[in-house]
């Protein structure tokens, strides 16, 4: 028997005892060395369950990693003992969207969750399409950070900025990114080695220390900085950001974003909102400054690829993101310590 938490409604998650997974066909069972919580396992815990990827009562938690346990029927290239990270869905493979290639968008994108767990099974989905070996010279609770970046990297690669930019427009890409939790830090840290300049509104001055610390061009605590739109036009000489990331979810914010951007900007919603609300739009804004106005939604099977890659070659010290260890007990403070902003992401050891 194992120990698993598990997701019964608004700020309601329960550590059970539950009968240990067996792998069916395809299928691999793993021991949870780190799990790590995010944004979304906040606002999902918050708000009792979410849009696409779970509806209570369900396992909780979507980010680790761990070692193989256990081989279902027909697994081959895989041992027990491999250490491996998996990413939390898998899509089709063959449907209108994955012919092309427009992963993210699969109807029949398969999600798995129960990380919170000292075990968990992997579909066999994820088996064949997002499961990855861990350099041995990297941490479990590192390679469990694959996922969100995974979702970063796609988010840029949406966005309209592309490194070569840095060398042939006259000055360097001026992007705004709004939030400051793990998400919001990871594209700073991203677009700032990438040579985009970056200016970061957040509400903690101790996240924002860290955007300074992975590059941010410039740092304000929306808090005390004044209107935000006004202050970016300040920096960009009067015209706006050229790509602007929300990554809070807030739909007020969404607002703001759009109005940070110059003309031709693209704006990505990259921070999913409650269900069922909705945004303002000035549509003389839209049509004649020619606003680009994105969602983005997830990662693919490259990009979690990409993401491992970018991670073992400690191309930045994504360890500031990790903000505390906890047993799997101590879930429910965890929580409640993400939810007063006292902690960016823990690391949870079963």
């Amino acid at each position: 028997m194992m120990q698993a938490a598990v997701l019964y409604g608004k700020e309601d998650v329960r550590l059970e005892t539950l009968a240990d997974p067996i792998p069916a066909a395809g299928e691999i069972v793993i021991q949870v060395q780190a799990a790590t919580t995010c944004g979304t396992d906040l606002k999902v815990w918050r708000r009792g369950g979410h849009a696409r990827m779970l509806t209570p009562p369900i396992l909780f938690g979507h980010e680790a990693a761990g070692t193989i346990v256990a081989l279902g029927k027909g697994v081959e290239g895989w041992q027990i003992g491999d250490r491996v990270v998996a990413n939390n869905s898998a899509p089709c493979g063959h449907c209108f969207y994955c012919q092309r290639q427009e992963y993210s968008l699969c109807p029949n994108l398969e999600f798995n969750n129960g990380t919170f767990a000292e075990y968990l099974k992997i579909p066999a989905s994820i088996v064949t399409r997002n499961l990855l070996p861990i350099p041995e010279d990297l941490s479990y609770d590192l390679a469990s950070l694959t996922e969100p970046l995974a979702c970063v990297l796609h988010g840029i690669a949406r966005s309209g900025f592309q490194p070569e930019q840095v060398h042939t427009w006259p000055s360097p890409p001026q992007i705004v990114v709004i939030g400051d939790g793990a998400i919001g830090l990871m594209f700073v840290g991203v677009l700032a080695q990438r040579g985009a300049e970056v200016i970061v509104f957040g509400g903690s001055d101790q996240r924002l220390a860290i955007a300074q610390i992975y590059g941010a061009k410039a740092t304000f605590n929306h808090h005390t900085c004044g209107e935000m739109a006004a202050l970016v036009r300040e920096l960009t000489d009067g015209r706006g950001a050229d790509v602007v990331i929300e990554a809070t979810g807030v739909p007020t914010v969404w607002e703001r974003a759009i109005a940070c951007g110059r003309p031709g900007a693209t704006i990505n919603l990259f921070g999913g909102c409650p269900r069922d609300t909705q945004i303002r739009v000035n549509t003389e804004q839209l049509h004649y400054n020619e606003l680009t106005l994105k969602g983005v939604f997830h990662n693919t099977p490259q990009f979690v690829r990409e993401s491992l890659e970018f991670i073992s070659k400690r191309i930045l010290p994504l360890e500031h993101l990790i903000t505390g260890m906890a047993s799997l007990g101590d879930i429910e403070s965890v929580l409640q310590a993400m939810k007063a902003r006292q902690a960016i992401k823990v690391a949870l050891h079963p």
